[in-house]
């Protein structure tokens, strides 16, 4: 019988990303993939340390393992690892920790471990490290692949622990995105999703081209954009700095891009902006939004907001309530602000109550919930395109449309996953929506 490797990924897309391609070493290598729950020789977790939330699922998981499956080798990766790296070896009895480098040795780093009977913590500094070149071919039920193509970032936000996790910004060539997209569709994929650490600093690290212009994201996109067989091009999170005219209208002109942007927000006040040391106020973040929707009218902007940030006041956090309304998220993802050891907002004066940034999180989840159900009811009636990808309660086809809405068809209906079907959507149904083929 062959090896059995399960995988749990917690946190970003970029961790689905470097999950996947750890995956495909273990198959190459041999090992069978089984579901997390299942019983297998090897368990890797792939960690999260953005919120203290993060870490307590990583290390609950680790111990879960280990109380379960003492004779199963345990790897820990990602950015917990990367933190607290011979610290997690220590108390989580890992054979092998990994940080957020060195995934592409993950098989034999593990099996040089268990050969000398040595736990090993492999967790390398990020300090000079290039774009780690990995590789993602399958995704299992999925008929849309992640693609990561940029690492790190410099921008030392006051709350934020990812530039000491995920180093310094790295990116992937464009002539390199184009052989990885090429690959993606070639293996059956008709949506890429690009994605990276912060997408909008691609292309600052490499040099300039032919013709001394820089690379920039857009030239990034581009480069995936060309791909035969793509049918969807979708982005991962941007920052509102990106979004000017000649980007926005460089997007317009690539039919395949997807009219959904995720535009980080993070506050809706200008003076929570400045501490958490943003590189936009609220003033740029409206413009931003406005050539978006310029550019691709009736598009669906989503974004994350933290709650409860060090000295929040509460008409600042109104502020922020106000903004959600005026600006009309199709999604919002609310986060309790969490101190993380090591930032200067973690030393900030204050600091709130863990009962008062709930509070605060819930009252903007409803408003959040309230715009999401505003801007799907404008969409009853309309004529759309859907992407399916699987099967749903009661045999229903579930799919998403350009704008990354899910819509679930009747029963019996779509002929296949992966096809992309004209719908007529008729109705909300939960946070998405119901559809019938035209």
């Amino acid at each position: 019988m062959s090896r059995r490797v399960a995988f749990h990924t917690l946190g970003c897309k970029v961790n689905q990303y470097d999950s996947q391609a750890m995956l495909e070493r273990f198959r190459a290598a041999g090992y069978e993939a089984v579901p997390f729950q299942e019983e297998a020789e090897v368990y890797v977790i792939n960690t999260c340390t953005v919120t203290g939330v993060g870490d307590k699922k990583s290390m609950q998981l680790a111990r879960r393992i280990r109380r379960e499956r003492p004779e199963a080798a345990l790897v820990l990766c990602g950015c917990l690892a990367q933190r607290r790296g011979e610290e997690l070896l220590r108390e989580t009895g890992a054979a092998l920790v990994l940080g957020t480098q060195r995934r592409g040795e993950i098989v034999s780093l593990l099996e040089r471990a268990l050969e000398e009977k040595k736990p090993l913590c492999a967790v390398t500094p990020l300090a000079g490290a290039d774009f780690e070149p990995l590789r993602v071919r399958g995704a299992e039920g999925h008929t849309r692949a992640v693609m990561k193509i940029q690492e790190g970032c410099d921008n030392h936000c006051t709350y934020c622990v990812i530039p000491s996790v995920r180093g310094p910004i790295r990116s992937r060539p464009p002539e390199e995105v184009a052989r990885e997209a090429r690959a993606l569709t070639e293996a059956g994929f008709r949506e890429l999703v690009l994605t990276g650490i912060h997408l909008t600093s691609y292309g600052r690290d490499l040099p300039v081209g032919p013709e001394g212009t820089p690379v920039t994201l857009a030239e990034g996109i581009a480069a995936a954009h060309g791909a035969p067989g793509l049918a969807r091009l979708r982005l991962g999170s941007l920052e509102p700095v990106v979004a000017t005219e000649a980007f926005a209208g460089r997007l317009a002109s690539m039919e395949k891009v997807c009219p959904q942007f995720h535009l980080a927000l993070q506050s809706g006040s200008d003076t929570v902006l400045r501490r958490m040391a943003r590189r936009y106020n609220m003033a740029m973040y409206r413009e931003a939004a406005a050539r978006l929707r310029a550019a691709f009218p009736g598009c669906a902007l989503t974004t994350d907001i933290l709650t409860g940030f060090p000295g929040e006041t509460e008409a600042e956090f109104l502020e922020t309530c106000e903004a959600v309304r005026e600006l009309g998220f199709a999604r919002i993802h609310v986060f309790p602000f969490s101190a993380r050891e090591g930032t200067r907002a973690a030393a900030m004066p204050g600091q709130l109550p863990r009962e008062e940034k709930e509070r605060r999180a819930r009252e903007l989840i409803a408003i959040g919930q309230e715009t999401s159900r505003a801007y799907r009811e404008a969409l009853i009636g309309r004529e759309d395109s859907v992407l399916l990808e699987e099967r749903g309660e009661a045999g229903r086809w579930l799919g998403y449309t350009p704008a990354y809405v899910q819509v679930s068809l009747p029963d019996g209906e779509g002929p296949e996953q992966g096809r992309i079907v004209r719908v007529r959507l008729t109705a909300l149904d939960g946070d998405g929506m119901r559809g019938e083929i035209v």
